[in-house]
């Protein structure tokens, strides 16, 4: 008898954990940056069922004629719910939808938007990554959220980009797209409003947390795209990750740390020397302050090194 109700008690416990998993959700609320911009701060942590898989930043502009969207979300139902909070800043229906890079919380909700009519908006140099990464993306994302990733079907955008600087004027507000090569994926594009002298970087820019150097990344051509915020001076920057910042924080944060990282696998390719004494002979000191630093550093390393040795 004992027994048995121990049982049932922990079977009480364990439904009550899954009921409590089930009305957890991601709240999704767009702070305003500037006239008519807002923006969502994700969390910084690891994709998790209580994010949603969200843990990224995206953007909102508001314009006379439509709300212009700045990512999509990892999910179908997450879309919706970033729709909902849309529809909590503005009336206007969301037209288009930028994506500014090749991970998942940056485009795999854009089956839901192109369901509610908005056009899909990246660049071309991402499109074979799109392709190749996004069927086992959304099997990853299966793994940790469940049936919270049911619908949600890889969609590419419609219009691609195809230069290293293009000029939209959607809704009647000006935005500057520009691409430098790709960072830490071949697609990653900045989103510049002149107008409002606000950046939104998507993953050229990670402030308070460590950037991560995937197989896909190419820590040249980010140091090149970051030189082109550089030029642009923005007064705001809503980056990829973590807080709303400034130039000064985000050369900080990701400028520093990157050419740290090359300046050494650089050095360390030229004398031949082996790939584990380069990884512990890098002093990352100066960069465990940012969250999740013991975690991506080595793995940073160890990319940056075999990119160098392909250079």
């Amino acid at each position: 008898m004992r027994r048995a109700v121990s049982l049932l008690a922990k079977g009480a416990v364990v439904l009550g954990l899954w009921a409590a998993m089930a009305v957890q959700a991601v709240e999704v609320r767009f702070e305003r940056v500037a006239e008519g911009v807002y923006a969502f701060i994700g969390e910084m942590g690891a994709r998790t069922a209580a994010n949603e898989g969200l843990n990224a930043n995206l953007g909102l502009v508001v314009t006379p004629a439509g709300a212009v969207l700045i990512d999509s979300g990892a999910t179908f139902e997450g879309a919706r719910q970033i729709h909902d909070a849309v529809r909590r800043v503005t009336a206007q229906p969301v037209r288009w939808v930028i994506n500014t890079g090749g991970q998942d919380h940056r485009w795999l909700g854009n089956g839901y938007f192109r369901s509610q009519g908005a056009e899909l908006i990246a660049h071309a140099a991402g499109e074979a990554d799109l392709r190749n990464r996004g069927h086992d993306q959304l099997q990853a994302l299966r793994g940790v959220l469940g049936p919270k990733a049911d619908g949600t079907v890889p969609t590419l955008p419609s219009r691609w980009i195809r230069g290293r600087d293009e000029r939209l004027e959607l809704g009647g507000v000006a935005f500057e797209l520009k691409h430098g090569g790709g960072a830490h994926t071949p697609g990653d594009m900045l989103v510049w409003l002149p107008a409002q002298r606000v950046l939104f970087s998507g993953d050229v820019v990670y402030v308070d947390r460590m950037l991560g150097v995937l197989p896909v990344s190419h820590t040249g051509h980010w140091l090149e795209t970051f030189a082109v915020i550089e030029a642009l001076d923005p007064g705001v920057i809503v980056p990829g990750h973590g807080s709303v910042t400034n130039l000064a924080t985000a050369r900080a944060d990701t400028q520093a740390y990157l050419r740290a990282l090359r300046d050494h696998m650089k050095k360390a390719v030229a004398d031949m020397t082996d790939i584990g004494a380069a990884i512990k002979g890098f002093d990352a000191a100066p960069f465990m302050r940012l969250l999740n630093a013991a975690d991506l550093h080595p793995g940073n390393a160890s990319r940056t090194y075999l990119e160098l040795e392909r250079e």
